[in-house]
């Protein structure tokens, strides 16, 4: 009896660990991957697809998406250790290596290269920079990439902010929608799906691209400490070869395919208006490929961000210390 009852025992006991192998990922063995993001958007499209399609699970993976709601939100995470990998801003890794912090984040791929953000106004007329002398825009917080940016194309067209035009900041960046339908503001800088979805409801009309007035910039990247790059080298490849496939793939399939795709991720939203948004977000050359960011794009954002007075020239980053690409590179 007792060599019956061993073996019984033995499995018994070996039960809970094979119960918790793949915890999370229906028992399939995925390594999980905490992923934070700055906002859900179609300008992130790339990664809704590597994930609808099972790009991240054909590398091992299975990605647990979380909505920051902003860059300061979605780095104070990966800094905390609640997600190990941030999507958002480089910027927010620049501010961290200047606070002298000795595990700072790195960069290790770029997601888009444009200014994903559409101006808004309340009314469908023909658009002049000049229009928004003496207007308040809700632009986001101060600091954030979105914010800067919009600066930089406000000082092109000859507008200095605050002077010539106020670019209010108080506003969250998820609430900034909610703001402007209730009343708040001249005008408002929005990311997809919800410009479209503004403008469907008229309460709004969609009068620019930030990203097309801006040019290239290195606009949303993947980062993550280096403590955790270094534990998890397998992890950051095996990731950056299912968001090279994205990217491939995204660029070679049409708009009503890749809204066919990411649609899981955006129930409330109809596939006419994915498709729509889709199509925006190509015409701008949004995405970034390959995945790979360059010494001199984040000099351009560094640029932008002293040109906001965020950044003095002395607080820019040697590219080599903030931006690893040897897994982008890799994935390509």
């Amino acid at each position: 009896m007792k060599k019956i009852i061993a073996p019984v025992l033995a499995a018994l006991m070996l039960l809970p660990l094979l119960c918790g192998c793949g915890a999370g990922d229906g028992g399939k063995g995925l390594t999980t991957v905490r992923l934070n993001e700055v906002t859900h958007s179609v300008f992130y499209a790339p990664q809704y697809v590597a994930m609808e399609l099972g790009f991240f699970e054909e590398e091992g993976l299975a990605v647990e998406l979380t909505n920051g709601g902003g860059a300061d939100k979605v780095m104070t995470a990966v800094v905390s250790g609640q997600s190990d990998i941030g999507l958002a801003g480089p910027e927010s890794c620049i501010y961290i290596y200047n606070q002298g912090k000795d595990d700072y984040p790195v960069v290790f791929g770029q997601l888009t290269c444009r200014d994903g953000a559409f101006l808004m106004g309340r009314t469908d007329q023909p658009f002049d920079w000049e229009d928004l002398r003496g207007k308040t825009i809700i632009g986001g917080r101060k600091g954030g990439v979105p914010e800067m940016t919009l600066e930089y194309v406000l000082r092109r067209h000859g507008l200095e902010p605050q002077v010539d035009v106020i670019v209010d900041t108080s506003v969250q960046f998820n609430m900034m929608a909610g703001a402007f339908t209730g009343g708040q503001g001249d005008y408002v800088t929005l990311f997809e799906p919800a410009a479209t979805e503004v403008a469907s409801s008229g309460q709004g009309y969609i009068l620019c691209s930030i990203g097309a007035e801006s040019g290239d910039i290195p606009y949303t990247a993947y980062f993550a400490s280096q403590s955790y790059t270094e534990a998890h080298s397998d992890v950051i490849a095996a990731f950056c070869r299912a968001i090279a496939k994205a990217l491939d793939w995204v660029d070679t399939h049409t708009d009503r395919e890749v809204a066919q795709a990411i649609i899981g991720q955006f129930p409330d939203t109809d596939l006419a208006v994915l498709e729509a948004v889709t199509a925006r977000h190509r015409e701008i050359g949004a995405w970034n490929i390959p995945l790979t960011m360059e010494k001199d794009a984040l000099e351009r954002l560094e640029t932008v961000m002293t040109q906001a007075g965020e950044l003095t020239e002395d607080q820019w980053v040697d590219f080599h210390k903030l931006v690893d690409n040897h897994w982008a590179q890799e994935a390509r």
